[in-house]
This record gives structure tokens, sequence and C-alpha cells, in this order.
């Protein structure tokens, strides 16, 4: 399967997609206007991972910061990892960004998957 690499810019986050070296990463800002679009290759992506997935899956949210246009495309994001078994979100936030770690706790309310929530 072909990794999906998105370079960041001041507006999207950093998107590594890497099944072959299991690296599974969105890093950076996330406040593009039209977030979906952002969006829809990490999502056609992980719909063809969730057919044939690692072993175990290991995906980091290294967020400094997401508008709320992003948070919806972000939910599904997450939400499209309920359905790969195996799967661990590791959640980063910065020591002092309350907001960041809440809303990661947030999404870990609403779906079925273990997060684990680390600062830096």
């Amino acid at each position: 399967m072909n990794a999906l690499l998105l370079k960041g810019t001041s507006t999207t986050p950093s998107i590594t997609l890497d099944a072959d070296k299991g690296i599974f990463e969105i890093s950076g800002r996330s406040v593009a206007d039209s977030p979906s679009e952002v969006y829809l290759p990490v999502m056609q992506w992980l719909n063809a991972y969730a057919r044939e997935p690692r072993s175990t899956t290991l995906f980091v949210f290294k967020l400094e910061y997401f508008n709320t246009a992003s948070s919806k495309v972000l939910l599904d994001t997450i939400s499209a990892l309920s359905f790969i078994r195996n799967t661990k979100v590791l959640w980063y936030h910065q020591e002092d960004d309350e907001d960041m770690k809440e809303a990661g706790e947030e999404f870990f309310e609403l779906v079925n998957i273990p997060f684990e929530f680390k600062t830096y």
C-alpha cells in the first residue's frame, strides 16, 4: 500500500500514513477553510488500509491547534479508526495546553478506541 505523505503548511497539518513503516501521524495546525478537502485523502487511505491493516495500529495526533471546522473532520478520522482492529491513539498536547488535552478527552468519549495522552 502506498504511503500518504502530505507536507504541512501554515493552515494544514503534516500527515504521514505509511503502513510499511508503521507510521500514522497528523501533526501541526489544522485551520484550513475547507478541512474536508484536506482530510478526504486521509479518509480514503484509511478505508483502503482497514481492509488489510497491520496487526496493531498506533495513530499519533500531535496538533498544536485546530479550528472548529477541523474538529468535525478530525472526529470523522478518529471514528474511521474504530473500524481498524487493534488501534490505539496517542494524543499529544503541550504540557500547559489544557484546551488541546480536553479536546482529545472529548474525542475519546465519542469513540470506542483506546487513547493515551502524552505531553511534550
